[in-house]
């Protein structure tokens, strides 16, 4: 159970912070930043939510704003996960790991989406709806989010699950932000030399 019962602790004073197992790193390291991008993902994601959360029932903005919500709860989960480093031999269960099923419903989610969008003919310019903008825009903060992951995972050792739950969470937000265009009826795309 998390319990915060005061905020300011002057603790990070000297640019330091605490991980989940208690030891004390820089603020500038490659975890603090991985964990940063994924804070940075979920806020971008809550904006998101401002729109979708304001879809009739049965909509396609209430049907995004159910994935969002799940969403948002992995990305804590992801958070814990990168807060806590990976043990050698780690029992599972012994922390709190982003896991398969996790990227299993993305994946599912992403594929129901894209079968009823048309095939791309052109990349996307993002843009169209506000949610769509939205989706693009949390989109390039996973992207950030997943590259900083996976330069922590090159320096130490990660749950594997961790990178590929960003790497799917970023196909998400794109087909999500197809699909949040009409169904892409509505997308813009790009017209290479167009502006020559």
């Amino acid at each position: 159970m998390v319990r915060l019962d005061r905020i300011t602790t002057r603790g990070g004073d000297r640019g330091e912070t605490s991980l989940g197992d208690g030891t004390r790193v820089g603020k500038d390291t490659l975890r603090i930043e991985a964990i940063g991008k994924v804070d940075e993902t979920n806020a971008a994601i809550g904006l998101l939510r401002l729109v979708t959360g304001a879809g009739e029932p049965g909509s396609d903005l209430a049907a995004a704003d159910a994935m969002l919500a799940s969403i948002q709860h992995d990305l804590f989960d992801l958070g814990a996960d990168l807060c806590v480093p990976l043990a050698p031999g780690e029992a599972e269960g012994a922390s709190l790991r982003i896991v398969p099923a996790q990227l299993a419903r993305l994946e599912e989610e992403v594929a129901r989406m894209n079968a009823e969008l048309p095939p791309l003919r052109s990349f996307v310019l993002p843009g169209g709806t506000p949610a769509s903008a939205w989706a693009h825009h949390a989109r390039t903060i996973a992207r950030a989010a997943e590259r900083a992951t996976v330069a922590l995972a090159a320096a130490e050792p990660l749950n594997p699950d961790a990178v590929r739950y960003l790497n799917r969470l970023s196909d998400h937000l794109f087909v999500m932000g197809r699909w949040l265009n009409g169904r892409g009826a509505s997308e813009l795309l790009w017209k290479p030399g167009a502006t020559r």
